[in-house]
This record gives structure tokens, C-alpha cells and sequence, in this order.
């Protein structure tokens, strides 16, 4: 289901985003010709009118042409009063940041549906996410290897909510962790409610090595400041975390702030990402793969495996839309961004920019996303999260 859910939202993202352009270039009576999904060789198309629809290969984006908006492009003398340059700055500026706008208002409704509808996360005074028993979701393997998770051969299911370990009632995520953290290598038995029903699951813990950590989270090291290890159960679920509901209203400042801390993470996550582009791709050659755990582009391929339930799936499409939207903002040529930032100079200054001397800077912005969407696409193949 959430693959589902992650497909078609990031088509309805493509979508919109280029429709918000084609229906604004309408609006202002621009002559649009072409409205596509997908870049390359075309698999089909037909003809409305003056403007042509249709679907291509590659479907990682889309484009609508409206004429004027390529400066080197020819335009018929009797279509020059419908083309974009000769438009009032007011309505190009519309035109070129519709798509931007159309991902900030999407990703925006998607917070306060998810918000509204399951409620926001609890956290506790030091800001960390409050845990239930209610399992979110299990383990296929043990972590590192390719041995079955205990929690996978029992049978746990998403959905099951713990209620006690070998007899003993179990109250708090943290109980239940302690439990089996204790008992390394230990067959136990986990009493779960699934479906209202009292279920029995019984399972041989695995043992895994951990580094310790202090009450504050910190690494225990030794004299020589090496890591101080342990050995602990391992069972393989991951906890729903605790939600507070929120009514409709009261959701509006609470998504407008779950937003603004999305639109700074993403700008952070974006310059990461440029800094970090030439370790990236040394990393694929043998490098330090550690630069992944920082700096990893995510293709659909990606966002498909990494989809999970209806909650988690919407609200990571908004990051997705958040993201898009900020990276389109960007003032580079050929970028929404850039497009707007043309259409300004030449509002201050009444001149109109060396369009030869953006071409440079065009071209190694679409290597660099052309570029990091390979990557994507290769790392969600080969190395998938």
C-alpha cells in the first residue's frame, strides 16, 4: 500500500507542479504548445487544441513549453504578443514559481491531513519521540547479517501491540527493550494483542555486540579510546511512536511549524549535498561510504522501498515536496529559480541579461541534478537503504 501511496504521489507531484505553470501561462493568455510527463522519446501524445499532451519515456519529470521562454527560440510575428518574454514581470513571476508554490502548498495539506487525521508526535522534555508497545514495523534480518530475525521467525506483525515477556506485564517500550537486551541468546515468550486477541510468540533472542552508551547518549570509550562494547538480545521490531490528536484548527500552526523546520532542513540538506558531491561519487569507487550516512541522494526507486505505512508514507511525501520545491527555488538557470531571478534583473535594471553567459552555469546545473539523479537511481539499486 505504501508503495502505492509513494508512486502515485510522486506523479501527482510531476503533475501539478507542471500544470501549476501550464494553467498560470493560460490564465495570462500565453501560448503553451507543449504539456509532457517524463523526458526523452515520446510514448504517446495527442493534440487539444494549440498545446499537445502526452507521456515520455524517461519518468523523472516533465516540462510544459510555453513559447518565449527559450530566448534564442523563433516565434511567428503574430504569436510574439503571447509569449513570455513580452509578458509584464508580475505574470512571468506567477508563471515560473507556480510549480515552486504548488509543492510548498501540497506538502503543507499533507501536514495537517496526517496531523488531523493521526494526530502529532509526542516527545518527551528532552525532545525525544515518546515510544508504545505497537509494533510500527519487523525486522526481516538480524542487523548486519543475513540471519532471520527472531521477531520475523516468530511471526510478529505490524499491528501487534506487546502486553507482556514471559509472563511478566510489559507497560513502556523501555521495559520490554531492557527485557531483551538482558537475555542474549535466550528463548523467550512475547505476549502480544493482536487484532483484540491475546496472541502468544515464542522466539530465541539473538546476540548482538553494541557500543555502550553513558545516560546521555554518549559512547563509553576505553583508556585507549576505543569503544567499550556489550552483548544484547536482539529481537527485530521497530515501536510506533506516541501521537497527541489535534483538531483542524488547531493543526494550522503546528503543520506551518512542522513546514518551517522542513524548508530549513531541506535547504541544509541541499548545500550538504553540493559540498559533498565529489566524496559522493569517490564513494562509489571505493571511498568512504561513511559520506552516505550524510550525504545520499534518494531516486523514486528509493522512496518506493523506504514507504511504509498510510501516516508515514504522506508525511515523507511532503518532505519530498518540501525538498523539490526549495531545490527549485535555487536562482540557477535552467531552475524555476533562475527563471525568475532573469525576469528580475531585468525588472531592476530594464535591461536584458547575456542569456550566452547563463548557458555555462545552465549546463553544470542539469550535469549536477542529472548527475546526483543517476547516483540516486544506482545507490537505491545496489546499496538500498
Amino acid at each position: 500500500m505504501g508503495a502505492f501511496i509513494m508512486i502515485t504521489g510522486v506523479v501527482l507531484m510531476i503533475v501539478i507542479h507542471e500544470g501549476g505553470h501550464f494553467l498560470a501561462a493560460k490564465a495570462f493568455g500565453m501560448k503553451a504548445t507543449q504539456a509532457f510527463f517524463g523526458f526523452g522519446p515520446r510514448l504517446w501524445s495527442v493534440t487539444r487544441g494549440e498545446t499537445e499532451y502526452g507521456i515520455k519515456a524517461i519518468p523523472f519529470g516533465g516540462y510544459v513549453r510555453i513559447i518565449g521562454m527559450n530566448p534564442f527560440e523563433e516565434i511567428p510575428p503574430e504569436d510574439e504578443g503571447r509569449t513570455y518574454r513580452s509578458s509584464p514581470y508580475w505574470q512571468k513571476t506567477i508563471v515560473v514559481l507556480a510549480g515552486v508554490a504548488s509543492h510548498f502548498v501540497v506538502a503543507f495539506a499533507l501536514l495537517w491531513l496526517v496531523g488531523v487525521v493521526w494526530g502529532t508526535l509526542t516527545t518527551d522534555a528532552e525532545g525525544n519521540l515518546v515510544r508504545t508497545t505497537t509494533v510500527a514495523a519487523v525486522s526481516e534480518y538480524v542487523v548486519g547479517t543475513e540471519t532471520p530475525s527472531p521477531a520475523f521467525v516468530a511471526g510478529t506483525l505490524g499491528g501487534d501491540t506487546i502486553r507482556s515477556a514471559n509472563g511478566q506485564s510489559v507497560g513502556t517500550w523501555d521495559a520490554f527493550t531492557d527485557f531483551v537486551g538482558a537475555r542474549p541468546g535466550e528463548t523467550i515468550v512475547v505476549g502480544v494483542e493482536r487484532d483484540g486477541q491475546p496472541v502468544e510468540l515464542t522466539a530465541t533472542l539473538a546476540a548482538v555486540e553494541r557500543a555502550r552508551v553513558d545516560d546521555d547518549g554518549n559512547v563509553i570509550t576505553d583508556a585507549e579510546g576505543e569503544p567499550v562494547t556489550e552483548v544484547v538480545g536482539f529481537y527485530g521490531i521497530t515501536p510506533e511512536a506516541q501521537r497527541e490528536s489535534q483538531g483542524p484548527v488547531a493543526m494550522i500552526p503546528l503543520a506551518a511549524s512542522q513546514f518551517g523546520e522542513a524548508v530549513v532542513q531541506s535547504v541544509q540538506g541541499l548545500w550538504q549535498m553540493v559540498l559533498g558531491f565529489p566524496k559522493l561519487i569517490a564513494s562509489l569507487f571505493g571511498g568512504n561510504d561513511e559520506i552516505l550516512d550524510t550525504v545520499r541522494p534518494i531516486s523514486p526507486i528509493g522512496l518506493v522501498q523506504i514507504a511504509g505505512p498510510l501516516e508515514s508514507t504522506l508525511q515523507l511525501l511532503a518532505l519530498v515536496n518540501i525538498f523539490v520545491g526549495v531545490l527549485n527555488f535555487v536562482p540557477l538557470y535552467p531552475l524555476d529559480g533562475g527563471h525568475f531571478a532573469v525576469a528580475t534583473y531585468e525588472k531592476v535594471t530594464g535591461r536584458e541579461p547575456n542569456v550566452e553567459r547563463l548557458l555555462p552555469v545552465a549546463a553544470v546545473v542539469f550535469i549536477f541534478l542529472v548527475s546526483l539523479g543517476l547516483v540516486g537511481v544506482y545507490l537505491d539499486i545496489f546499496r538500498p537503504l
